[in-house]
Order: structure tokens, then sequence, then C-alpha cells
């Protein structure tokens, strides 16, 4: 008997010792290049994870695109062969539609409006999504997407005249140039930089740095600087995997994962920033439309949402949700004004 129970002691420990240390590398996708800020800032995160696990929870990132689109990413996650990616609104959106919420084209007039929207918003956008099978470890910045071209962009029949790109699955994006009367070209992000070389685009739309980091503004010359839509990145991961990880290794990934979301949201605006100097630098012009040109844009605008709720993209309660908040900013803006540094590249 005494025999026994030394044996059952031993076998308790060890099973109580190898559960929280077992091993776990979950691998993510993202197509943001190697070397960019983001990559700096996601292996940042991965290396403390890394430390204050003792080794049991690694990352290992593929960057750049090079296990293919967000649709791809997301078989891979299914068959096993990813964990996770870090998305865009889009590439999240089949499985809760009011992600891309944040990315309405032209809701937002200012950086200081989104960072009240988006404090109120992203707690119930991670729980939601956390329902639908992802853990979102975090959103952050990419910020407001401009039109980037071969020529002049001053007005909606300027656009209407060039070979305007459209990310290929991004429903909110086709659904709001339908509105304006637009036909794009649909292709993957991987094939845009190819399709400005060979004349099959002449516009797309991207951040200053975003534009540079693609090498897609090479081939433009032009900025319309008229924010078009509000742009974040997603890191998630499939709730599966991610359960696997001890309740305390779970704490210490989704702290340190926020926080190096954080610092790059804060890294990015200045990005931006800085990418938009390099491009004026560079010799690319930055045109400013009329403002009843603008106007009429933002109205277009305005009248994609409904198709948008009713092909799914959107739900009324989350458009309604948005408004809401937005509203509520703009009102506290109008009676306690206050300087702040809200600067649009």
């Amino acid at each position: 008997m005494k025999r026994f129970i030394q044996v059952c002691s031993i076998a308790f420990c060890l099973y109580g010792f190898s559960g929280p240390t077992t091993a776990m590398t979950f691998k993510i996708a993202t197509l943001a290049p190697a070397g960019t800020v983001w990559m700096v800032e996601m292996k940042n995160g991965a290396k403390l994870i890394h430390e204050k696990t003792d080794g049991r929870v690694k990352f290992k990132f593929y960057p750049g695109g090079v296990m293919g689109g967000e649709k791809t990413v997301h078989q891979k996650i299914r068959a096993g062969q990813l964990h996770g990616g870090a998305f865009s609104s889009a590439g999240l959106a089949h499985l809760y539609p009011d992600i891309q919420s944040l990315n309405i084209p032209m809701m937002f007039d200012s950086l200081d409006e989104v960072d009240y929207v988006r404090a109120k918003m992203e707690p119930q956008m991670k729980a939601n999504l956390e329902q639908r099978g992802f853990v979102l470890l975090g959103i952050t910045e990419i910020g407001f997407s401009l039109l980037l071209s071969k020529t002049p962009i001053r007005d909606l029949a300027s656009i209407q005249g060039s070979k305007l790109w459209a990310p290929q699955g991004d429903v909110m994006v086709q659904e709001t140039y339908r509105s304006l009367g637009l036909s794009p070209v649909s292709l993957p992000i991987s094939d845009v930089y190819t399709g400005l070389q060979t004349g099959l685009l002449e516009t797309v739309t991207a951040t200053p740095s975003a534009a540079i980091a693609f090498q897609w503004h090479s081939s433009t010359g032009y900025v319309t600087a008229t924010p078009l839509a509000y742009l974040v990145g997603l890191l998630a991961i499939d709730k599966r995997a991610f359960d696997k990880i001890s309740v305390a290794d779970q704490s210490i990934v989704r702290q340190e994962m926020e926080s190096a979301l954080g610092r790059l949201d804060r890294l990015t605006r200045a990005d931006n920033l800085e990418a938009a100097a390099a491009l004026r630098s560079q010799g690319i012009k930055f045109i400013e439309p009329e403002p009843d040109e603008v106007a009429r844009w933002k109205a277009l605008a305005k009248q994609s949402i409904e198709p948008l709720i009713d092909r799914g993209a959107l739900t009324r309660a989350g458009v309604d949700e948005v408004r809401r908040h937005l509203r509520d900013f703009r009102q506290q803006a109008r009676h306690d004004p206050v300087v702040t540094n809200d600067k649009l590249p």
C-alpha cells in the first residue's frame, strides 16, 4: 500500500507538472512585410511572452503574405497548419460582420473621433469574436486610406475614368465603389504591385506607410489627401489552439500582445505622418479636392450603408452603435472643445 501511494504521488506530481509546461508555438500569418514596425512590435511582444512563460509559449510569424491571402490563411487554420493571423477587418467579417464597423467609408473626420469610438467598442468586439471561435488579442491602427494614383484625382469623374483597385473579397469596399458608380478591378493585395507596373491598375487605396512598405508609390505620382476609410489590423488566434495553454499563460499572452499593439498604435500613427512627408520629398504630389466634392463623396458613401446591411456585411445595430458614439463625441466636442494633436497625413 505504501508503495502504491508513492507511485500515485509521483504520477500526480508529474501530471501537474507536465500540463502548464507543455510547449505551444503559435504559427501566425501576416501580409505585413518583414522589417516593418508591425513585425518588430509583434516580435517584441512574442519575446516577452516567451520569457514570462518560461518558454512554454512561443510565436512563429510568417510575414509578407507567404502563407497566402486571408481566405487561404483561414483554410490553413482549419487544417491545423496555422493557428492565427494578422487580419484586416474584412478577413474576419465572415465570422462577425460588425468587426468592420470602424471601417465604414468616410464615417470619421478625425483621429480624435476614431480614438473615442474605438475605446467604446473594442471590448465588445473582442467578446463577440471570441464567441465565434477566435481570440482577438488586439486591434491596432493602420490609418486612414487615401487614393494613390498615376494621374491627379480631384473629383468623381477622375476616379471613374481610372483603373481602380478593390481588395479581393472586401465586400464593404466593393459595395461602396458600386454606390459611387465605379467598376473596380478586384485583386488580392499581393498582386497590386504587379498590377500597377503593368498598367492593369492606375489607382489604389493605401495609407502612406503601406504605400511605401509595398512599394506602390514607385508606380504612382499623386495622392488625394481625403481620408476615405479608417483601417485597423487585428491579431486573432483560433480559440481551440489558445485553449491548449494554461489560464495563467493565456493571461500573459493577452496582456503582452495588447501592450505590443498599443505601442504599435502610437508608432503607426507617427509612421504615417513620416511616410506622407517622405512621399512628398520623393516628388509625390498631394491633391486637395474642393469641399463641395468631398461632401458629395460623403453623401454617396452614406448611401452604401443600407446595401451593406442588406448583404449582411454590417448589422443595423452595429452601424447605429458607431453613429451613437460618434454623435456623443461631437456633442461633447462642441460644448467642451480641446486642443489636440490630431494630425492627418
